[in-house]
């Protein structure tokens, strides 16, 4: 990416604290945009402004906390974004949780309705916002962060799959219904090495990355690149995809 590819722009990254959002947050920052990161702790979300300037000096940075899945919150995010930088360009939908793991038949279902409604119902409402408030008549992208376990079952975390499987599905239905001013697309990584996956690699990541052709876990850079491209005009004749990032996991037919 150069420094043009999100100049005069201003971008969203949901849950941006940390992780793949925080990287996906530097990395427009990098490109020229104006960047606002939310996620639910005032003090996080300070540190990782600091992150953001100190990897891109002089970049322009907003953080608001709020909680992705509160309705007043998901406005509040978007009119400060809109007020302080004037446009709301580019949408990145990162956050996701999974308070549910294992069996289906014993889960509890508050925690399933909790999980669908901050990684599907959530990122909807954020883009309602963001088509209200700038969007709608200025176009712009937005990129949803699916999983490759929205992809292929996987059982251990069998719905956080769902979920991300509707946010796919989410994606492709927007598109259609946005564009041409808007594109919506997703990216499906695979386990990634952030604190949000720990779960999944922490017994061995060597072990864990055996699986993977490129015998590596991802890195939030691997997916802030992508989401990059996917936000800019790189890819202006692209809408409604979903693009898998897992180091070629599904290709071995498997979820590891």
């Amino acid at each position: 990416m150069t420094n043009a590819d999100f100049a005069g722009k201003t971008a969203l990254v949901t849950g941006s604290s940390r992780g793949i959002g925080l990287a996906v947050a530097t990395e427009l920052a990098r490109g020229g945009a104006a960047v606002t990161l939310s996620a639910r702790k005032q003090d996080a979300l300070d540190a990782a402004a600091e992150e953001v300037r100190a990897a891109v000096p002089g970049a322009r940075v907003l953080a608001v906390a709020g909680n992705t899945g509160h309705d007043e919150d998901r406005a509040q995010v978007v009119e400060r974004t809109v007020a302080e930088f004037g446009s709301l360009d580019v949408l990145v939908n990162n956050t996701g949780i999974n308070p549910v793991y294992g069996d289906l038949m014993t889960a509890d279902l508050d925690g399933i309705r909790k999980i669908f409604d901050t990684n599907v119902v959530a990122a909807l409402g954020f883009v309602q916002l963001a088509h209200k408030a700038w969007m709608g008549e200025h176009g712009g992208a937005v990129v949803n962060i699916a999983s490759t376990a929205g992809l292929r079952s996987t059982g251990v975390i069998a719905a956080y799959g769902a979920s991300k499987a509707a946010l796919i599905r989410l994606t492709e239905e927007l598109a259609w219904q946005l564009g041409p001013a808007i594109r919506v697309n997703a990216v499906a990584p695979a386990v990634v090495k952030t604190k949000f996956a720990e779960a999944l690699y922490s017994a061995g990541e060597d072990q864990v990355a055996t699986a993977y052709p490129m015998k590596r876990l991802g890195a939030p850079e691997d997916i802030a690149q992508l989401v990059a491209f996917l936000a800019s005009g790189r890819s202006a004749w692209m809408t409604g995809e979903t693009v898998r990032i897992d180091g070629g996991l599904l290709a071995t037919g498997s979820l590891g």
